[in-house]
């Protein structure tokens, strides 16, 4: 049975952890998402793999659907973990953006795009 959990020992919080990611890593891009990533190396060692969303206010203004989106990335994160961990490594700092002011009509497009990604990033 697959763990479908998002346990708070997963998520991205630390200011020291994002600050690092952002001198760090490495992004991808792909249609409406981009994602921040910062690998397991010996001279940058990761102790667990975290995730976080965001949603960028310049977008969307209302508070409202800035939080519908960042449920709708960490829902697409929860259910396809296998898929992310499978391409970016087990032990990987991750954030993932929504790069568009258009909101999605439905869930299956954000996951689309999120697998689409992650496929991507397999190559």
């Amino acid at each position: 049975m697959q763990n479908f959990k998002y346990p708070r020992a997963e998520k991205l919080k630390k200011n020291s952890e994002i600050s690092l990611l952002f001198e760090k890593g490495k992004w991808r891009t792909s249609e409406n998402l981009r994602i921040i990533f910062l690998k397991d190396k010996p001279s940058l060692p990761v102790e667990k793999g975290k995730f976080g969303v965001s949603v960028s206010k310049r977008y969307f203004k209302k508070a409202v659907h800035r939080n519908r989106l960042k449920r709708l990335l960490r829902e697409c994160y929860r259910l396809n973990k296998d898929i992310f961990r499978s391409a970016f490594g087990e032990k990987t700092i991750a954030m993932l953006f929504w790069v568009s002011p258009e909101m999605p009509q439905k869930y299956q497009d954000v996951e689309a795009q999120f697998i689409k990604l992650c496929e991507a990033q397999k190559k």
